[in-house]
Formats: C-alpha cells, structure tokens, sequence
C-alpha cells in the first residue's frame, strides 16, 4: 500500500508537476490547476459572500473605490488573474481571498482603516495570497483537495438572520477562514508591500495597520478573533519584517488620508446604526423582542436605505406572529436591495404562512437562487407535499436533508415520511452474517436521525429442490436513531456455502412516533 502511495504521488507531481510559484519563483506542488482555481473562485465567490451578510449596497461608490485600489495593485502584482473586490455587508472585522482572485472586505474592517495606504496594505496582502497560490497550495497538501465547492445547503436551528449568514458553508467555507501558516502570512506581508510601493503607496502603512492590529488582539475584541485574526494573527514580528521590509524600498509614496476619509465618510458616520443593528439582532436572539425592536428603529433613523434594519423589523414582528406586518417590513427591505437571500427566504415563510402560496413559491425560489438553504428546500418540499406532487416534495427535502442542522433533520423525517415505505433500504443498514452455532443474522442499523419500527427483512434462497423461495421476517420493535439491533433471521445450521446463496433485503418500515 506504501508503495502504491508513493507511485500515485510521484505519477501526480509528474503530471501537474513542480510548479513555480509566479510570485515567489519558487518551485512548489501543484495538483490544482489554474484552470480549477478560476473554477474554485467563480462558484464560491457568490454564495460566500450571500452567506456573509451580502454585498454592502447603500454607499456603492464605497466599491468602486475599493475595487479602484485594489485593480491599480493587481496592475502591478506578478500573476494576473480577474481580480474582483467587494465590501460586504458586515460588521466583523475580516478580509479574505479566494483563488482567481476574488477577494472581500467586511464593512467592519473598513471603519477601522485610517488611510488609502493602509488599505492598500489589506489589499495587497489578499492579492498575494490569490497570486500566491497559498489556498490552492493548501488544497494540494490534501487540506481540500475533494471537491473545493460551497456545499449545497446551509442550515439552521432558527430564524436568527446573524447565525444563518455566518454559517460558513461547508468547504466553500474553509476556503477563506483556514488559518494561513507563518510563511504564507510573511510572503503576503512582504510582496504585498512590494505591490504597495509600486502602485505610488506608502508602504508604512503596512506597519501601521500591523501595529493597529497588534494592540486589538491584545484586547481580545472578540469581533476581531473571529474575524480577520482568526485566519491572519497578527504578531510583534510580523510589526518587525515591515519595518525591515520598508527600509529595502523606496521612500515616500501617496497616504491617501484625505482621500480616504471622503470615501468612507458615510460608512463611519452610519457606523453607530450598524452597532445598534447588531446589538438588535442578539436582543432578539436572546428573546427580548421590545429592546430588538427599538434598536432596529434606531439603526434605520440614522440610516434609513439599510435593508438588514428592516429585515429585523420583519423578523421581530414575525417572532410575534404579527406576519402581515413582517411582510411589509420584508417588502421594504427588497426594495432597498433586490439582491439579498435572506430577505426572500422570510417573505416567502411569511408568505407561505399566509397561504400565499405563488408568491412563497416566487420567494423561495429566488432565495435558493441567491443562496441555497435548508430552510428554504423544507419549505418548498412542504408547498409541494400540499399541492400532492409527492415527486417534487421528495426533491426539496432531499436538498435540505443534506444539511446537519435541526432543520436538515427535520427535513430528513419528512422525506422519510413520503419515501420510506416505498424504499426502506436507503433508510435502513443491513449486514447479515452467521454466529458460532451457524444461525444467520442481521445485523439492522438505523443511521437516520428518526426512529422506526417493524422493519422487514425479506428472505430470498433456494430450498432443497432448487426453487427459489422468499420469507419475510417482521420486527416490531422500535430501531433507535443512530442504533443498531441484531435479530435472528430463522435459519438454522448454516455453512458458509450455503450463506453465499441467501440473499437478504429491507423492504419495509415505519417512522415511530
């Protein structure tokens, strides 16, 4: 087997080779292609930054002048790829590359910037990484080599909008939250000063920013351990190799501080209804709809174009069972911005609620469109069981069966409710063997997340004339989630020739209740 191993990792380093690193100039394994890499980012950059809290749509010029910054270092960099750079809409501190070079910039890391410069420093360390090929380095070191695509499905327990949008997505997910080892984090820093100076900035800003990142981790802010710090740490000898990194370039270059404080003078003024947003959204979650409302009406008087300010309108009223004025808190927040999941996932549940049942469809749709969920597919399963296309509802649940959250689960018994009786067999596990006084026996597992009961097991084998005979073999008893039970299949004195002839199946059973 090591030999075998050996030969498959020679036969795949000889066919996608030792790759030299555009960046570095290094040699470096590559078993992911460029080709695979563009394919990585263009199907992962989307939902990813659904699942983050969106696009960040009120201050569009914010973008563009993000994307301006970050298109005059791709200019410069040593790989060129079809670099994008988006703002999302959240207030967690965070940035992050996907290989082809997408790239994004949370809301809240922007407020914390202090020049041109320093986030041209972010930039160039995120265009590094994609240049770099350090996430496709990771995947051919077998971190992700199976099929790098944001799962099918996100999931979750609640309504709580917060926990939905930061789920993560499977190994979409892990694309832009694994941990970078020290030597990709110091290539980033110090090429993406190179590419700093090169494009008229000052690379001090670098340190700057490194400084300011520094003194944070030491306060533990939380917002930053979750975000940007959890996949870059910063470091006092991170501070060190800039300072080194600067004196080897030229001095001078363009701070944009002036520049910068007129391009994000909206995002900080609006900054406290943001804060006042999150902290609606963990009042709500902690059930005190009163507070979560007030806080919601506080963010939107100081910014009234937010659609996530309504959306938590819509969700506290919703929480309250007040559907059609959720409705018409959801309305509004489409209208604000007509590019959002979530905003649709609630008005097509507030729909269906309603007995609305075209426009949930309508809803729903969209939202899957945008980002696929399991709440969404239950619902959608559940319109289609209504309306008897059994075929359909089956597809729905199946979708969001896919997830481990409560909801998948939920999903999983009501595919189970519409499927197992016509095919118990991919429900329930069956091994059969023979014990020490030759009787055979099953061994039945149940790895669903409901319980069943009265199971069959059918029989098939050849009597002594050659014909062949089935025998069914009922079992009453409950079969526990995540359980196995051996039962005595009824034959007797069995040889291991004879156990060759027998066939056994699952062909029947029932949810408990």
């Amino acid at each position: 087997m090591k030999n075998l191993l050996l030969v498959l990792l020679i036969v795949l380093t000889g066919l996608t080779g030792c790759a030299v690193n555009p960046v570095t100039g290094k040699n470096q394994l590559s078993l992911v292609s460029e080709a695979q890499e563009l394919e990585i980012g263009r199907k992962n950059y989307a939902p990813l930054r659904q699942s983050q809290g969106g696009d960040y749509v009120v201050d569009k010029a914010l973008t563009a002048y993000v994307s301006e910054v970050g298109q005059k270092l791709a200019a410069v960099s040593d790989r060129k790829l079809p670099y994008e750079f988006k703002v999302l809409n959240s207030s967690v501190p965070n940035a992050w590359a996907l290989p082809g070079g997408k790239i994004s910039l949370n809301r809240g890391l922007l407020t914390e910037l202090e020049s041109e410069a320093e986030l041209a420093a972010v930039l160039g360390h995120e265009i590094t990484h994609a240049a770099a090929k350090h996430t496709a380095s990771s995947m051919s070191r077998g971190m992700l080599i199976q099929g790098a695509v944001l799962a099918t499905v996100v999931g979750t327990q609640d309504k709580d909008y917060a926990q939905l949008a930061t789920l993560g997505a499977g190994i979409g997910a892990q694309l832009v939250t694994q941990k970078y080892g020290r030597d990709a984090e110091r290539e980033s820093d110090f090429y993406g000063m190179k590419y700093m100076s090169k494009a008229g900035y000052d690379p001090q800003g670098a340190v700057d920013l490194q400084k300011t990142f520094v003194r944070l981790s030491e306060g533990k802010n939380q917002d930053w351990l979750s975000g940007l710090f959890a996949s870059h740490p910063p470091s006092q000898e991170r501070v060190e190799n800039n300072l080194a990194t600067v004196a080897t370039l030229p001095q001078g270059g363009t701070r944009g501080e002036r520049r910068f404080k007129q391009k994000t003078a909206h995002i900080k003024r609006t900054k406290p209804a943001y804060d006042a947003y999150d902290e609606g959204r963990k009042a709500l979650k902690d059930n005190d709809s009163g507070l979560a409302r007030s806080l919601a009406k506080k963010a939107i008087r100081l910014e009234p174009n937010e659609g996530h300010f309504h959306a938590l309108l819509g969700d506290v009223e919703e929480k309250n069972n007040r559907h059609k004025t959720a409705r018409r808190h959801y309305d509004k927040a489409i209208k604000l911005n007509d590019e959002f999941f979530y905003y649709y996932l609630m008005r097509g549940q507030v729909n269906e609620t309603l007995k609305a049942t075209a426009a949930a469809k309508r809803d729903l749709e969209k939202s899957v469109r945008l980002l696929p969920t399991a709440n969404a597919y239950t619902s959608l399963g559940n319109i289609a069981k209504r309306e008897g296309d059994l075929k359909r509802a089956k597809s729905y649940y199946t979708k969001a069966a896919s997830n481990k959250s409560t909801q998948g689960k939920l999903a999983y018994r009501s595919l189970m409710e519409l499927d197992l009786s016509d095919n118990p067999q991919n429900y329930i596990k069956l091994q059969t063997g023979l014990d020490n006084d030759g009787r055979l026996k099953a061994a039945l597992s149940n790895p669903t997340p409901s319980n069943v009961r009265d199971v069959v097991v059918t029989v098939q084998y050849r009597d002594t004339s050659g014909r062949v005979r089935k025998v069914n073999r009922s079992y009453k008893g409950k079969l526990a989630a995540g359980k196995k039970r051996i039962v005595d299949l009824g034959f007797a004195k069995l040889t291991k020739a004879q156990l060759s002839n027998i066939k056994a199946s699952i062909t029947g059973a029932r949810l408990a209740e």
